[in-house]
């Protein structure tokens, strides 16, 4: 029969009822990562969020494949001058530029108050009648959205949990070095920290990603040309460091005054033995989920940035720029910033979504069904 534990911890009565209850070999094993993943399972919410964010990380690791066997293009070849078979009939990718009402998207006399003058009109959806080819329509410049959606999310994707590992590695490190020895160690690592609090992430971001992306980065023996995406990987992973370290090291602080650390320090363990065998496995849970958390915030900001200019840079594909190109055919074509903004909000709602849920099944708080 299940038993149910209703406190926010485990007493010695409860421990002891349950050992009573239970076969040692039924007890034996459940760590509490095990009961994480316990709790974790019945969210299936959380669950079938991360189902989505799967989808959208194959579908965006296959790009080449769907560029190459289906769309049979790439995601900055121009396709102005071409046709292409719809329904068997053949249609200009881009078509000659003419009037064209800014609420129905169709052509228009030029005294009409809603008229606007395009230069050029890229096709529209296709929605595979065209055997596979501009399935979402082309952009001014003729190429495929559907290619370079896949390929700007890659990239996309490649930037944000790139610098999400980057960052969280150096917050971790910081904030062990930081809680552990504190003093002043504690003190100019806090400072660091103090010191880019001081500035708007975004502003710092532009700031940083526009240097580097006219002159690229050439110092210390390190190369990176501009218009290389480590540029904006980079520059994002460095402005949210605080953000993840502060936060870590205030836990690193609570547990330096433990018992066992102090057990530790007596038996004469090393520093560095101390961070990484006792400290580390007790904020692991909270790392696992800022980096759930902060890839969303990455992607978001990478987007960000790739619009002003200062993350990605044309003709290579992301989001961000993906929505700088449509927006000058907003009104007639939205399909074009559309495609590239429910994307990202897709992406950012299924990794939140499913951080909450893994939060919630680590936080040793919650309440856990005991089942036998």
């Amino acid at each position: 029969m299940a038993q149910r534990v209703t406190e926010s911890e485990f007493t010695l009565d409860t421990a002891a009822a349950l050992a009573a209850a239970e076969p040692a070999s039924a007890i034996r094993g459940r760590s509490p990562w095990y009961l994480a993943w316990r709790r974790l399972r019945r969210n299936y919410v959380a669950f079938a969020f991360l189902g989505l964010f799967v989808l959208i990380l194959i579908a965006c690791a296959l790009a080449g494949v769907y560029a190459r066997h289906v769309a049979h293009t790439g995601p900055n070849t121009n396709h102005i001058l071409e046709t292409v078979r719809v329904d068997g009939k053949p249609v200009p990718v881009i078509s000659q530029g003419g009037y064209i009402d800014k609420k129905t998207g169709k052509p228009c006399t030029t005294g009409g108050s809603d008229c606007v003058l395009l230069s050029a009109i890229p096709i529209g959806p296709t929605w595979f009648s065209a055997g596979g080819r501009f399935v979402l329509g082309a952009d001014q410049n003729g190429r495929d959205i559907a290619v370079r959606l896949l390929y700007g999310g890659r990239n996309s994707l490649i930037v944000g949990i790139g610098s999400s590992a980057l960052c969280v590695f150096f917050a971790v490190v910081l904030a062990l070095l930081a809680g552990y020895f504190r003093g002043w160690v504690d003190f100019v690592i806090t400072r660091f920290f103090d010191l880019f609090y001081a500035f708007p992430v975004v502003l710092l971001g532009i700031a940083l990603g526009s240097a580097l992306a006219i002159n690229g980065f050439h110092r210390f023996g390190i190369n990176i040309q501009s218009g290389s995406l480590w540029i904006p990987t980079l520059v994002i992973s460095y402005v949210l460091i605080p953000y993840v370290g502060r936060p870590l090291r205030g836990q690193v602080l609570s547990l330096r005054e433990k018992e066992f650390v102090e057990a530790a320090i007596a038996q004469g363990a090393s520093p560095l033995r101390i961070m990484f065998t006792d400290l580390l496995p007790n904020i692991a849970s909270s790392v696992l989920v800022f980096f759930t958390l902060i890839i969303a915030n990455n992607i978001v900001l990478e987007a960000g940035l790739s619009y002003l200019g200062a993350g990605v840079q044309p003709p290579t594909p992301s989001w961000g720029t993906l929505i700088t190109d449509g927006q000058d055919l907003i009104v007639t074509r939205p399909w074009l910033a559309l495609a590239p903004g429910i994307a990202i909000i897709l992406t950012v709602l299924s990794l939140n979504v499913f951080g909450d849920g893994l939060r919630d099944a680590l936080d040793p708080r919650a309440k856990v069904k005991v089942e036998h």
